[in-house]
């Protein structure tokens, strides 16, 4: 196997380089999500943005197993390779791979086979309905194309490869806004052009990432024969539960937030929460991409045993974390008019998203921390940590604070709920790490 990237001792500046496709190519997903919205939002109306965030739950189910496996596989085949196992990382990625698409997949058609009674459980009533069964029916059948997608963002950057990736991801976003142009605006399909812009734009990356692993790769990390040792599905899905645990959290705490909307402002509620959630992916996107340019270089050097390596890696990861946190609080607090304005024309909707953004922004400042914890607890290995934290934050902690902020403070208690949530896991984080660091010897 060739010389990999992750193999070399990075200094932080060559680890941040090393890690920037992974936080463009976040960014970027952000921002096409977004386009996406802005879409919807100008050329469909505010009830078919609406209709996207009561959806999008049950996408997200779909896309937790594609992110359980790229993430909790990547860790695996990267410490694999670290441990010069060249040939049973091929075989452990195959395996990762296969058993990816056929669960979600499965899952997937369950949910097409089920697909009425689940949008009732969504809240998807009257006028909304039919716009949330338009927009599921189509993104649920090209569910392979997505799992694909989720598992070649990680796999891409084991491989060493980052910068195909990021092209691969900026090709289907900028097809994806075209196509919504074309399908939306031009030819008025509505909610069911926004949809089939998105699939659409999920075959770019996982058709790429097929032909890279499958035929141009065969000196590296590549498809082979696949392992039989199925305890590595059973390790993957241990390790990278945390970052399932994250996308289903967020799924369920979406869902609350739809309902407890759709109680206190209507659907005009709805589409508030939906502009500032599209906003919080963007600026938490920083995070999330530094964390899966970081993961592979941390599992690699963590089954190398090289521990100085790893101690000062933690402590420039952290200061940079703390720093950038900060910055993004700013411009969440700052921006808030003219960021979430561009979803809306005026009125009472955007009026409700700036201000509940505003507050919004206050989680900024510990959100960094907590995803970056949670990712470099899923390169050790140690995904039971990971998960917990992810639980805490995007599930426990948010729960109580939508039930108890809300009947306290109303619609200002809904959307202190997350800073809340960024706050307590962010002490949970300090106390994980003091109590571990005598076990990974880091801090």
């Amino acid at each position: 196997m060739t010389e990999n990237a992750i193999s070399r001792e990075l200094s932080f500046p060559e680890l941040f380089r090393f890690a920037l496709p992974s936080i463009v190519m976040m960014v970027f997903m952000s921002l096409y999500t977004i386009v996406d919205g802005l879409f919807v939002s100008r050329f469909v109306g505010s009830d078919a943005l609406s209709a996207v965030n009561i959806a999008w739950p049950l996408i997200s189910l779909i896309n937790a197993i594609g992110i359980m496996f790229a993430s909790g596989g990547s860790a695996i085949v990267a410490r694999q390779m670290g441990e010069s196992q060249e040939k049973e990382a091929n075989r452990s990625f195959s395996l990762i791979a296969l058993a990816n698409v056929l669960l979600g997949t499965t899952l997937a058609a369950l949910c097409l086979l089920f697909l009425e009674p689940l949008m009732g459980f969504l809240g998807a009533e009257g006028i909304l309905r039919p716009l949330v069964a338009d927009y599921l029916n189509l993104l649920l059948l090209f569910a392979p194309m997505s799992l694909f997608q989720m598992l070649f963002q990680n796999f891409f950057v084991t491989a060493g490869r980052p910068k195909l990736g990021l092209t691969l991801t900026i090709l289907g976003g900028l097809a994806n806004m075209v196509l919504d142009y074309v399908f939306i605006a031009v030819l008025n399909f509505g909610i069911r052009g926004a949809a089939l812009a998105t699939a659409m734009s999920y075959c770019i990356p996982a058709v790429g990432g097929l032909i890279f692993f499958f035929l141009l790769n065969r000196k590296g990390l590549h498809f082979t024969k696949p392992s039989r040792q199925l305890k590595l599905i059973w390790e993957s899905c241990l390790n990278g539960s945390s970052e399932m645990v994250s996308n289903l959290s967020g799924s369920v705490i979406t869902l609350l937030f739809n309902l407890v909307m759709l109680d206190l402002a209507g659907s005009d509620g709805v589409a508030a929460i939906t502009a500032v959630l599209y906003c919080q992916f963007l600026m938490n996107a920083l995070f999330l991409g530094f964390s899966i340019g970081v993961s592979p270089v941390v599992s690699y050097h963590f089954g190398a045993d090289n521990q100085n390596f790893l101690r000062k890696t933690l402590r420039s990861c952290i200061l940079f974390t703390v720093i950038s946190s900060a910055l993004i609080f700013g411009i969440g607090l700052l921006g808030a008019g003219p960021i979430v304005g561009l979803f809306f024309n005026g009125g009472a909707v955007e009026e409700l998203a700036v201000h509940g953004f505003r507050l919004f922004s206050i989680g900024f400042l510990f959100a960094g921390i907590n995803i970056f914890g949670s990712g470099f607890f899923t390169a050790l290995g140690n995904g039971k940590t990971s998960a917990a934290i992810s639980f805490s934050r995007t599930f426990l902690f948010t729960v109580l604070g939508i039930i108890f902020l809300s009947r306290f403070w109303g619609m200002d208690g809904l959307w202190l709920a997350i800073p809340l949530a960024e706050l307590l896991t962010a002490i949970f984080v300090c106390w994980l790490a003091r109590i571990l660091r005598s076990e990974y010897g880091l801090l």
